[in-house]
């Protein structure tokens, strides 16, 4: 596919565009299979487990092998996938390495729940591994598509946020947005609240402040959304602001939370910084951080930037202040 899938590519750099409209065809065509849903013979059957250990659907290979043939010829040396237990060399003079999760939130298929693509592109080394295991400050590029009643793309470049969205009529994304900002007031906060007895102390003293509502420090009524997507909370963080969090917690193999860092915490945060958000493991900026591994798992907080700091702040408090009623944490209040 060529950059043509994108109508306006004006703001993509150059050298990026071939990459991209193969990025931008993948996803027009990913959107028509999962619009054809169940027409398709059961995109929600499961077929065993991925590198990860995560479930697969057989949309999870479909969109993984459709990504990894679209890259030929369109400057990708390296292709890391989390569908996949290694890197693997599309073109041994590509300039780049890509770095994705070629269809998020899967398991949300059979309910009809937006769900989608994050991406993130390096420049590449000559070792495969090496190109990945960096610091996401080093990111060229990162973004998602989204899939849901409209199909979008949000990119950063490293030069503010573009906000593409599919014209079904053309099969063209369209620049809706240059310069996408993260509303900076929101009373929305998103966590998978089932795991509050897991969570550490500064992670529960802060829900817990939400929760406790205007008769709580915060001095006002929160609302809690959770859909298990993360470009689909992604999503709606970019457009109304709010705060995302998937931290660490006491169960065996959550020690270092869920998310993968290479293609889907670092593109993320990429993508949430440029927009004058933040995101951080919690206390730590994740644009700092690398992995030291393919599938390394990181804590992940990110949204609006006051949010996402009063979350550290919980960090820094003494042990008496975290462990106590909500009453007690007067310094946060409002």
């Amino acid at each position: 596919m060529s950059s043509s899938v994108i109508k306006d590519d004006q703001h993509i750099p150059a050298e990026l565009r071939p990459l991209m409209g193969a990025l931008a065809g993948c996803g027009v065509e990913l959107a028509r299979r999962i619009a054809k849903g169940e027409v398709d013979n059961g995109h929600s059957v499961e077929l065993g487990s991925n590198s990860d250990g995560d479930q697969q659907k057989p949309l999870d290979v479909i969109a993984d092998e459709l990504f990894a043939s679209a890259l030929v010829g369109v400057g990708v040396r390296w292709y890391a996938s989390e569908e996949r237990e290694e890197v693997i060399e599309v073109d041994q003079d590509g300039a780049y390495g890509l770095a994705i999760d070629p269809l998020d939130g899967s398991s949300n298929i059979d309910v009809n729940v937006s769900i989608g693509t994050i991406f993130s592109i390096m420049p590449a080394l000559d070792d495969g591994d090496a190109s990945f295991l960096r610091k996401a400050s080093d990111q060229l590029a990162g973004g998602y598509i989204i899939y849901g009643p409209q199909t979008a793309m949000m990119v950063t470049f490293g030069d503010g946020v573009l906000h593409y969205v599919m014209d079904p009529d053309t099969h063209q994304f369209v620049l809706r947005t240059a310069g996408v900002k993260i509303p900076g007031t929101s009373t929305e906060f998103a966590i998978n609240a089932s795991n509050y007895r897991h969570w550490s102390r500064p992670i529960r003293a802060y829900i817990d402040d939400c929760v406790a509502g205007s008769e709580g420090p915060r001095s006002k009524n929160f609302n809690m959304r959770w859909v298990a997507s993360l470009v689909a909370e992604t999503h709606r963080i970019m457009m109304r602001g709010g705060i995302f969090l998937y931290p660490s917690d006491a169960r065996p193999g959550y020690e270092n939370g869920r998310l993968r860092m290479v293609y889907e915490c670092a593109p993320i945060a990429f993508l949430v910084e440029q927009a004058s958000g933040r995101a951080t493991d919690g206390h730590d900026a994740i644009l700092s951080k690398s992995a030291n591994e393919l599938h390394a798992r990181v804590p992940l907080v990110f949204g609006s930037a006051e949010k996402v700091d009063r979350v550290a702040s919980y960090f820094d408090l003494p042990e008496e202040e975290v462990s106590a009623l909500f009453g007690k944490r007067g310094l946060f209040r409002a």
